[in-house]
């Protein structure tokens, strides 16, 4: 059988912050796609896309 889970419990779950904790700051970091465009040879563009974590620290660097 499974383990009945009550109220208090599902609002400690809802509650807790997820996701690791900056060593600098002490803020959750949050998983952020980052999405730059880069002129290719031939004059087209190509959008490079990848996720990288924001947090306290360096979310002026990322946002600006």
């Amino acid at each position: 059988m499974a383990k009945q889970q009550d109220f208090a419990e599902k609002v400690k779950k809802a509650s807790a912050e997820r996701g690791t904790k900056c060593p600098k700051c002490g803020a959750v970091k949050v998983p952020t796609a980052f999405i730059n465009s880069v002129k290719t040879d031939i004059g087209s563009y190509r959008f490079n896309r990848s996720l990288i974590q924001v947090c306290k620290c360096n979310e002026k660097e990322v946002y600006a």
